[in-house]
This record gives structure tokens, sequence and C-alpha cells, in this order.
């Protein structure tokens, strides 16, 4: 009987991990990120305290995100209204998330920012040498993938909606060239920063699904890594 209660605590416990994951967008997002850091953790030398700060760093955000949600679907079990308390309490669960999710943007900068400082001027060595017309040539038959897959796919406007964004093929395509002609690691986060930004506005407007930015971000990543390494 032990055994049995046992077995069924973990059910529950998983249960609650794959409602999270199917309800929560940024859930899933956490854990996308989570399984990309990890991919590209094995490709450096990771020491044992350094990977041990990344899986708890991760796990950090993962275990906020579902306290979060815990406490908000406990909220709404109460009450369906508006009421100071339960905004703040809302609030003050979303904060964690927040600060945990930095906390783990920070640990992965100081892990990997000497290691990338190492890696990527040497990768980005002979691409840089390209000629700077390039850029521009980057940035023309970007434009015009999207317009093309915009028209095939006979949905939203040529500058608003449709099946890709373009707002963020863009901005990953700028990212991508701005890493390859600077090499320096500071400027490249930034304007990854930028380029989420970028991407996370068309989200929360409404006017693309996370999907769709997604593979507005990957037109442009692979885009400009073949314009340039050709």
């Amino acid at each position: 009987m032990k055994v049995r209660k046992l077995i069924d605590s973990f059910n529950d416990a998983i249960d609650g991990v794959i409602h999270v994951l199917k309800t929560q967008r940024n859930m899933r997002i956490h854990f996308a990120l989570a399984v990309a850091v990890l991919f590209f953790s094995s490709f450096f030398d990771l020491t044992r305290l350094e990977m041990l700060m990344l899986l708890f760093a991760i796990s950090l955000v993962i275990i906020c995100e579902m306290i979060n949600t815990a406490i908000e679907s406990s909220i709404d079990i109460i009450t369906k209204k508006y009421h100071p308390q339960a905004r703040i309490a809302k609030n003050v669960a979303a904060g964690a998330v927040l600060i945990a999710a930095f906390n783990s943007i920070v640990v992965g900068y100081l892990i990997f920012f000497d290691r990338l400082s190492q890696f990527i001027p040497n990768t980005f060595f002979k691409i840089k040498q390209s000629p700077p017309y390039l850029t521009f040539i980057t940035i023309i038959i970007v434009s015009l993938l999207i317009v093309i897959i915009k028209t095939l796919s006979l949905k939203g406007s040529h500058l608003k909606g449709g099946l890709i964004s373009g707002h963020s093929a863009l901005a990953f395509s700028l990212f991508i060239m701005i890493s390859i002609l600077t090499g320096d690691v500071l400027v490249i986060t930034l304007s990854l920063l930028m380029a989420i930004l970028v991407a996370h506005t068309r989200v929360e407007s409404g006017i693309h699904t996370i999907w769709e930015v997604i593979l507005g971000g990957i037109l442009g990543v692979l885009v400009a890594l073949l314009i340039f390494s050709i």
C-alpha cells in the first residue's frame, strides 16, 4: 500500500509538470531555453561546479514558474473578482519568476563569457573579411523572402501578421551580422537581447504567435549565416 501511494505521488507530480507545460506558455519557453542551453553546454568543457550552478539556475526558474501557476490557480478558485490582495499575491509570485530568470541569465553569462570570448573571434574571423555590401544584400534577401512567404501563405499583410514574423527575421539577421562584424561578446549579447525584445513585442501585441516569431528568427539567422558563409 505504501509503495502504491508513493507511485501515485510520483504520478501526481508528473501530471502537475505536464499540466503546467500544456497550459503555461512561459513554462514552454523556459523548457525550450533550458534544453538549448544544456545542449550547447556540451560543446564547452564545464567544470562540475559550473554545471551544478547551471542546473540549479535552470531548476530555480522552472520551480518558481510552477509555484506561480499554483498560486494563480489557488486564487482563481477562491475568487474570480478583482481584489487588491489577490493582485498583490499574483504579482509577487510573478516577480519571483522574474528574479529567478534574471539570475539564470547572469549565471549563464558568467559561465560562458570567457569561453565565448575565445570561441567567437576564431569562428567569425574568416567570415568577417567578407565585403561590407553583403550586409545590405542580406537585409534585401531576408525582406524579399518575408514578402514571398507572406504572399504565398495568404495570411496577414506584408507589414502585419502572416505566417512568419518579418520583424523577428530582420532583427535576428541583424543580430547575426552584428555578431560577425564585431566579434565582441558584450555587443553580441546586447544585440541578441534587442532581437529577443523585438520578437517579444510581436507576440505581446497579438500580431504573431510564438511559433511565427520563432520561424521568423530562424529564417533571419539561416539566411544571414548562409550568405556570409558563401
